[in-house]
């Protein structure tokens, strides 16, 4: 569904902080990136949906080449983000959040019907529905800002760091529901530095460092490669 050959981005006029790097996103799988702070990894994120200007290479999606097409239109063919941070508007209401999620689409009555569905997903949130957002625990704006994504009825979500900051028993209920969200159906890239959590749920995992792919294979495999041992699975 995404694929990325030899993709080579990076901002103004400075080096390249991605350098040649080709990723194959499967349709209907769970896709990890694993990388440690500096990798890459949010200029990969950034530069698939055209954020960052990719300087080389070819990026696809859905059969067709996107990486000179503009972020709106990225959005349009089924592409959506959580970024790292949440990146919620804080003084608008959890409603509010939602509604900007659906900002490509006009029919009120298709997003008020998303907006029933999210809320049996995200019971909280419709607890919530009128709260500010900037208000909410950690858990809870992860909640929301992945229920943001899924406002766009998009057919893959690239997740940008989804466990960071988060206590330990919200990771796992996070993960937990990236794993749902993949199971009814949306291709996910899941990008992270918790590599045991992200190889738990995904079919095929790559290692980005310096801006390159150092690794890449099943996660049964990965697990026992040197540089998953070394870097993430110490005891």
């Amino acid at each position: 569904m995404l694929r990325l050959e030899e993709v080579s981005s990076g901002y103004e006029e400075g080096l390249n902080v991605l350098r040649g790097v080709s990723v194959h996103v499967k349709q209907g799988a769970v896709t990890c990136l694993l990388g440690s702070n500096g990798a890459g990894k949010t200029t990969l994120m950034k530069t698939v949906v055209h954020l960052v200007k990719p300087r080389s290479g070819k990026i696809f999606f859905d059969g067709m080449r996107i990486d000179q097409e503009r972020t709106h239109e990225i959005v349009r063919r089924g592409v959506s983000v959580v970024p790292e941070g949440r990146r919620l508007f804080p003084k608008l209401t959890v409603e509010e959040n939602l509604r900007i999620g659906a900002y490509v689409d006009r029919d009120a009555g298709m997003i008020q019907g998303r907006m029933h569905q999210i809320y049996e997903i995200f019971p909280i949130l419709k607890e919530r529905i009128h709260q500010l957002s900037g208000t909410l625990s950690g858990g809870e704006q992860g909640m929301l800002s992945i229920a943001r994504a899924l406002m766009s009825r998009p057919k893959i979500i690239l997740f940008d760091e989804p466990s960071l900051g988060l206590a330990p028993l919200i990771v796992n209920r996070v993960i937990k529901t990236i794993s749902q969200i993949n199971q009814a159906g949306t291709t996910v890239l899941l990008i992270e530095q918790n590599a045991v959590k992200a190889l738990s749920i995904a079919s095929y995992g790559y290692v980005l460092q310096k801006g390159e792919i150092v690794a890449e294979d099943t996660p049964e495999r990965l697990r026992q490669t040197e540089v998953i041992r070394s870097a993430y699975l110490r005891a």
